[in-house]
Parts: structure tokens; sequence; C-alpha cells
């Protein structure tokens, strides 16, 4: 419609092994209007979802059961169109903020913050 400004969808992909907690993130990523077009429960279907889909974000957990969400960062951060990666653990954190730059990571927030979290601005959605 003229005179209205089109805003593009940002697509995001879930990854933590808990089926629980990639539901909750879902809904929250939702309701914040971003669209979570996969979800995965390891590193190695993350890559594969990131390479098939194509996000423009992933929600990545530090702690995976088969490698560490930095490491997961770390393979990406090579791809020809990388997603912005916002990484998030209950665990306490010990990287500085040159480290997750340097794996391709965005952000970081704590999964009892991702509530209050703006997600949108985090994935770099614009309203």
């Amino acid at each position: 419609m003229p005179g209205m400004l089109r805003v593009m969808s940002v697509n995001v992909v879930v990854v933590d092994d808990d089926p629980g907690f990639r539901r909750i993130a879902t809904t929250l990523l939702t309701a914040r209007g971003l669209r979570v077009v996969g979800e995965s429960g390891d590193g190695a279907s993350a890559l594969t979802a990131v390479r098939e889909l194509r996000p423009d974000g992933l929600l990545l957990d530090l702690h995976l059961p088969d490698r560490d969400g930095v490491e997961v960062a770390r393979m990406l951060r090579e791809e020809e169109r990388p997603p912005r990666i916002v990484l998030t653990s209950t665990a306490k954190f010990f990287w500085a903020a040159e480290e997750l730059e340097q794996a391709g990571i965005a952000s970081f927030v704590a999964k009892d913050k991702l509530f209050d979290a703006d997600l949108g601005g985090l994935f770099g959605a614009t309203a």
C-alpha cells in the first residue's frame, strides 16, 4: 500500500538441546516480530540448518551435546553469508567481548534475561 513502510521479516534459527527452551525462545522471538524458520538440538544440525535455511540470525546455546556454541560460531563465520549470532546460556560467561567478536558472535544474553532482552535489536530487526 502506498505510504506504508514494508517491514522485512528477520528469519532466525534456534539452537538448544532442551526442546522446552526452544519452545520458549520461539515464542519470545515470534512475539517480538521475528520469524523462527528452524530449530536444532546440537551443533552439527545447527550447521546444516544454517547452510540450508540461510537465516538472518541464530540464537545459539553455549553448551550443546556435540560441541560448544563458540566453536559452532567460529565454523559459521567462515560461511559466505554468516547469520548474526546471539549466544545464550544459563552458565556463567567467561569470554571477553573481543573473543566473541572474533568468533562471529554479535552478543550474549543469559537465558534468564531473554524475556527482557531487545531481541529485535539484537538480531538487527527494524520496525
